[in-house]
């Protein structure tokens, strides 16, 4: 009868503890205001080239369609120089040239095989917010989104419904 009384009363003791730690709970950061759809219209900064732009849960980086890479060194540095091509509405398709110092280089794996892609910073403008992120790039001309966004970038932007698409038009800066 003692040792019940004894669990009994550690029991007791340990779930005030558990509970008195439940209350005092802070989030390290707030909870997302905004939800987003698993498709949004995005805007590259500079340039504002509009693309549609697929939120990726599965990809850590987002990823950029970048046509005609071209590696270079500028001051004893990696760079790239690539085109972006961005198609609105009505079929018109605008195109810019970029150049970016390369941050670091990705070795991607899967049943295509492998592929090494080039990271660079990139602006992005999502709503009426612009993010600086990584991005890797590639071709992409054989898919359907041109951009995806990656974990990376999500977790700034908010959560993500799958069942609603194009949630917020771009209001970007002029940058």
């Amino acid at each position: 009868m003692r040792n019940k009384m004894k669990w009994a009363l550690i029991a007791m003791i340990l779930s005030s503890v558990v509970n008195a730690a439940e209350r005092d709970f802070v989030p390290s950061a707030p909870a997302p205001s905004r939800v987003f759809g698993w498709v949004e219209k995005a805007v590259i900064l500079p340039g504002h080239l509009v693309m549609n732009a697929k939120m990726d849960t599965g990809a850590l980086t987002s990823s950029l369609d970048a046509k005609k890479l071209e590696s270079f060194t500028r001051n004893g540095k990696d760079w790239v120089r690539f085109d972006v091509e961005a198609q609105d509405d009505n079929d018109k398709v605008t195109r810019q040239s970029f150049e970016r110092e390369i941050v670091r280089e990705v070795t991607l794996r899967g049943a295509g095989g492998k592929d090494d892609r080039p990271v660079v910073m990139m602006k992005i403008c999502i709503g009426d917010q612009v993010y600086e992120e990584q991005f890797t790039l590639r071709d992409r001309g054989d898919m359907k989104y041109p951009l995806l966004i990656g974990r990376r970038t999500i977790q700034h932007l908010g959560l993500i419904d799958v069942t609603r698409q194009f949630t917020v038009e771009p209001k970007c800066p002029e940058a």
